[in-house]
């Protein structure tokens, strides 16, 4: 048969509707008229039990799917839904995966460009720092480059603003500073917060690198890392891969944050939200490139050689 099965299924359900009905045709001349096989239609009859069997498993493999689509409310493409299947104790295969979210039409929304590429230039100054990072993020190991950039957030008519250090080994988030205006403060409150928490970790061979924005150029940004002993690299102009996990990492979090800014009524609903998804982000967001753990738990494999128990078998 040329035709796919939903069209086959259709038309083997009308001849049987019309051999029910006792139509004065028989079945070969419906087949024939069907373009189907007379063989072909009593198999279909003969297996009807089997497509229920089958249905009914795959509607319960998708409730599945959904429960770990939903987890802690922020959607998941098929690699995310098997990593979190897998936390569940269920191995599934993706491309099973893949299948059911197809059938059953549940998607994970398609990444949109960023329209916020440019920053105000009011605190430009002409020191840039070489690009010593050089997208080398994952050479050295551990909180040794550690990735920093700014975004956009909309709450209702204007914007507020999220400032994220990231480590590009672990990918972990490890501070934030999210405000309502663009002033150099709240940068350099990422910097004293990254250092409130990891200043074990920190020392003269960290990287701090960013692109080349006002905020990192600034006499403020760079006395700050001098103080701190800290080390500081920068894109180069106009060139988003020179730091592209944290780009990535904007984009992922946006996606998957976008159903709840309508909701956004101050503030705090947004930090609120960013709290959330952070902690998300780092405790529970399985990534393929950190052997399917979450960042949290890749720094402590990578710190103890553990890995969690449920993929150790």
């Amino acid at each position: 048969m040329t035709k796919n099965r939903a069209q086959t299924n259709a038309i083997f359900e009308l001849i049987l509707a019309e051999t029910k009905n006792k139509s004065a045709l028989n079945v070969l001349e419906l087949c024939e008229l069907a373009g189907v096989s007379r063989s072909g239609y009593y198999r279909w009859i003969a297996a009807a039990d089997k497509r229920i069997a089958r249905e009914a498993a795959d509607y319960a493999d998708f409730l599945l799917i959904q429960k770990a689509y939903n987890f802690r409310g922020y959607t998941k493409g098929s690699r995310g839904v098997c990593m979190r299947l897998r936390r569940m104790g269920i191995k599934m295969n993706r491309k099973k995966v893949q299948r059911l979210m197809r059938k059953f039409h549940l998607f994970c929304p398609v990444r949109r460009a960023n329209p916020h590429r440019r920053m105000a230039k009011a605190l430009q100054t002409n020191t840039i720092a070489p690009n010593y990072v050089n997208r080398q993020f994952r050479t050295h190991g551990p909180r040794k480059v550690l990735l920093t950039d700014i975004t956009y957030l909309r709450l209702h008519q204007k914007h507020v603003y999220l400032s994220v250090i990231k480590d590009a080994y672990t990918k972990q988030i490890l501070a934030y500073q999210l405000s309502e205006s663009l002033e150099v403060d709240f940068v350099l409150d990422t910097i004293n917060s990254l250092m409130e928490k990891h200043s074990y970790e920190m020392d003269a061979t960290v990287w701090i690198h960013s692109d080349q924005g006002c905020h990192y150029t600034s006499v403020a940004f760079r006395q700050l890392l001098e103080d701190y002993d800290l080390r500081q690299s920068m894109s180069r102009r106009g060139n988003c891969w020179d730091n592209a996990p944290q780009e990535s990492f904007f984009g992922h979090m946006k996606d998957e944050i976008r159903p709840y800014i309508r909701e956004w009524k101050s503030f705090q609903d947004v930090k609120d939200r960013i709290d959330d998804y952070i902690n998300y982000y780092n405790t529970d967001r399985y990534q393929t490139g950190l052997e399917g753990m979450a960042p949290d738990e890749y720094y402590y494999y990578t710190v103890t050689g553990k890995k969690p128990l449920v993929l150790v078998a």
